[in-house]
């Protein structure tokens, strides 16, 4: 049994009223190629104030748009495969991989290990997580 199950085991699955790994699998597809831009994109899923520490560095709202604003011109595809997910009210917990097929040919792939926060309307409000690249040929 995972840490995530035993988790789930705890929590009852009652209280899983946040779809983590819809989250996970869509969001990245909708910021990097939707038709709404990436700023309503981003609004729609956090809160104002949210702030993701990635691998020890702080990302905010506009740090992560900056970060997203580039990538619809450089990322052809991008899938998310979820291998555990668990929320609460108003936590979150996921290890998934993100894949990114680059325009220039490369295929970039991070395995995450992702814990986050909900504000009370849903939304995320912080994220903690830590990152390994499993791209071919680096593992």
């Amino acid at each position: 049994m995972t840490a995530l199950s035993e988790l789930l085991d705890i929590v009852g699955a009652e209280h899983m009223t946040f779809d983590v790994a819809d989250y996970l699998i869509h969001y990245p597809r909708q910021v990097a190629f939707g038709e709404d831009a990436a700023e309503a994109v981003f609004d729609r899923y956090h809160t104002p104030e949210y702030v993701m520490c990635s691998d020890g560095i702080q990302l905010d709202r506009e740090k992560l748009l900056a970060h997203v604003r580039p990538a619809r011109k450089r990322v052809k595809d991008v899938r998310v495969e979820v291998h555990e997910a668990v929320s609460t009210a108003d936590r979150v917990a996921a290890r998934y991989t993100l894949t990114a097929d680059m325009a220039n040919g490369t295929v970039i792939a991070t395995e995450i290990y992702m814990f986050g926060q909900r504000s009370a309307d849903g939304r995320l409000r912080r994220v903690d997580q830590m990152t390994r690249d499993i791209s071919p040929g680096r593992q």
